[in-house]
């Protein structure tokens, strides 16, 4: 598991590995602020790579029945054209809690939490060739 790899990762590399994940975290933190500030919706990304949205779906998102077609009694009349027809807007949570003070950075940080699953992997593909890179360069001692 990803999980017992990391803690090995810590163990062997040690300051490397802690700077690599908190330097790969900042860049995604950074990044999904940006993409929320910009309006991108981060609940469709999330449902696209299965992971699933901020907040469980809201049954009340769903359209509303107008009085009179809910016993099919008008399922065969035409509706008169000037009478308006409604349809209630859907809401997007995600640019609400974003034009909150402090709440695009809030779901950045949540949905950072989110992508854990694929830090850690990045974290310990970058970490050994880093560490090689500072060993050479003579900015940490190689005990590795």
């Amino acid at each position: 598991m990803a999980g017992g790899r990391f803690r090995q990762l810590v163990k062997k590399y040690g300051k490397v590995a802690l700077g690599v994940h908190c330097s790969v975290s900042a860049v995604s933190v950074t990044g999904l602020y940006i993409a929320i500030k910009n309006n991108v919706d981060v609940e469709s990304v999330l449902e696209r790579f299965h992971m699933g949205g901020v907040s469980p779906k809201d049954d009340d998102r769903k359209p509303t029945i107008p009085s009179g077609e809910a016993d099919g009694s008008s399922l065969f009349h035409e509706t008169p054209e000037s009478a308006p027809v409604t349809q209630e807007k859907t809401r997007n949570q995600t640019a609400e809690l974003a034009a909150s003070s402090g709440g695009a950075f809030a779901l950045a940080l949540l949905c950072n939490k989110a992508l854990f699953p694929i830090r850690v992997p990045i974290t310990i593909a970058l970490t050994p060739p880093i560490a090689r890179f500072l060993a050479r360069r003579n900015i940490i001692k190689t005990g590795f």
